[in-house]
């Protein structure tokens, strides 16, 4: 059920026996490297919610999966980065690129790493099978290249990657945001007790609490599930005593650094969605 967005119209079939990743541009030394040597350094778990660009508020492009992999900071120290570089442009085979600031690539806090398995398994081919990078905090179209092939380190003034000159920003970190799973618009509830339920992310940073309002009432505090880390969503749930009719409900999160989510509505284009999901749901006659 993981989402899926890319611009492959066929899915490339890469032969991982083959498979090389180069590290090119701003390096002491340019570096290719197989699929064996990635697990000559090391494999090891990491778990890390994704999010597209494209999602709208309370949309379903967000996943959450255990990725098997190696950081880029290790990839990256074989080749030295030069002084001034800031970019990293990533590769696929079939001619897609992103643009990932250098920092989120080197820093020791951030586990971005080049991935080869999904949930105990191999990646599967849509998902970048044999390699693909995966990047705590950042929209997918700037950091999460599948069927990844090179890494160019250079700059923001000199490259610019796919989705750059098509308008979109070449630094995109994910938005606070939260949105509501249940229960659904266009489909009664019974009266009584409700769980109002969702999830909530805030990427490299975590949720500090979830707050839900019924019909413009105060904000009550949610509880919220155990997160694996700060790089992963949460789980979040309110019980509501219902009463037949119509209902509004809204959702808002706070981070843990005290940042409440923004209420302003804003698109997709340039640089992600934002607003407060609120939703209209029916409770049955008794």
């Amino acid at each position: 059920d993981f989402y899926r967005v890319d611009t492959a119209l066929v899915v490339p079939e890469v032969d991982s026996s083959t498979w090389t990743l180069s590290i090119t541009g701003m390096v002491d030394e340019p570096v290719r490297l197989d699929f064996r040597d990635l697990f000559d350094m090391g494999l090891d778990e990491y778990a890390i919610t994704l999010t597209c660009v494209s999602n709208e508020v309370g949309g379903d492009l967000v996943g959450n999966a255990v990725w098997l992999g190696v950081p880029v900071r290790d990839v990256l120290a074989k080749a030295r980065p030069q002084e001034g570089a800031d970019m990293v442009l990533s590769r696929s085979v079939d001619g897609f690129t992103a643009s990932t600031p250098l920092a989120s690539l080197t820093d020791t806090a951030l586990d971005a790493i080049i991935a080869v398995g999904m949930n105990g398994e191999p990646l599967p081919l849509e998902h970048g099978f044999p390699v693909r990078m995966v990047v705590p905090g950042l929209y997918g179209y700037v950091s999460a290249t599948k069927w990844l092939t090179e890494l160019k380190v250079t700059t923001f003034a000199e490259d610019e990657a796919y989705w750059t000159p098509r308008g979109y920003s070449a630094k995109a970190p994910i938005k606070l945001s939260s949105r509501i799973d249940t229960p659904r618009p266009g489909t009664p509830v019974a009266p009584g007790r409700v769980p109002i339920a969702g999830m909530a992310w805030a990427q490299t940073v975590g949720i500090d609490r979830v707050e839900v309002s019924i019909d413009d009432g105060a904000w009550q505090s949610a509880t919220l599930s155990n997160p694996i880390n700060q790089d992963t969503w949460v789980q979040w749930t309110l019980a509501w005593d219902a009463t037949p009719g119509t209902h509004y409900v809204a959702v808002r999160a706070v981070d843990d650094d005290g940042r409440r989510q923004i209420e302003e509505k804003a698109p997709i284009y340039p640089n992600g969605s934002s607003g407060w999901q609120r939703l209209l749901v029916t409770i049955a006659d008794e």
